[in-house]
């Protein structure tokens, strides 16, 4: 039985996207995540966003674990 990864987006990823939360089945690391977002949602490709996994902000590559909690986050602005 496959697993799903629950993805939460916030500003204006949520606002390109047309959510701000979906689950999808279990994609084995970040970059096949990203790359099959892209195709889903291509508008992403205009936003700059980031990846965090589990709370962790994503910089590299990384396996996804099973349940995991996905965020797209916007960029942060200094303050």
């Amino acid at each position: 039985m496959p697993t799903t990864i629950h993805i939460k987006a916030f500003g204006m990823v949520a606002e390109k996207i047309g959510t701000n939360e979906m689950s999808i089945d279990h994609i084995g690391d970040s970059v096949k995540l990203l790359d099959a977002l892209l195709v889903k949602f291509p508008e992403l490709k205009t936003v700059k966003f980031s990846l965090a996994i589990n709370k962790m902000l994503v910089s590299e590559n990384q396996k996804i674990p099973e349940n995991a909690e996905i965020a797209l986050l916007p960029p942060f602005s200094g303050g």
